[in-house]
């Protein structure tokens, strides 16, 4: 058996998140929503944010939600098709508030720069140039 992707991911947010997750990953991030009128109509528990042709995060909202409390474990690193400059221009034009830098953090394809903004559930959330 050899895994060849991420297929999906799971995130727990509050029962009443859906629409600060909609404000900040489909308003302020730019990232499609899926599935949302069948979560909505009770069809499924879940709703998911497509990043990329072949993957999702499912959001999963539960009134067992706690938050997050450690800065470096519970986060999405997201690779974003644009340079530094243009994702803290986008993201300041969203009102996204970027809590931090990094030159070249590691991640799955290697070291680029990446910023690092938090969600309204505190995860946080990492943008990283890919490429």
């Amino acid at each position: 058996m050899n895994a060849t992707r991420l297929d999906h991911l799971n995130l727990r947010i509050p029962a009443d998140g859906v629409a600060d997750a909609l404000d900040f990953y489909r308003d302020a991030l730019g990232i499609e929503i899926e599935g949302l009128d069948r979560y909505r109509a009770d069809e499924k528990p879940f709703f998911d944010l497509r990043v990329a042709p072949d993957q999702v995060v499912h959001l999963w909202p539960t009134p067992t939600f706690d938050p997050p409390t450690a800065t470096n474990y519970d986060h999405l690193a997201l690779a974003v098709d644009a340079d530094i400059e243009t994702i803290e221009r986008e993201l300041a034009d969203a009102g996204v508030e970027i809590e931090s830098h990094l030159d070249s953090p590691l991640g799955a394809t290697g070291e680029a720069p990446a910023v690092y903004v938090r969600d309204p559930f505190g995860y946080r959330v990492e943008l990283k140039v890919d490429g």
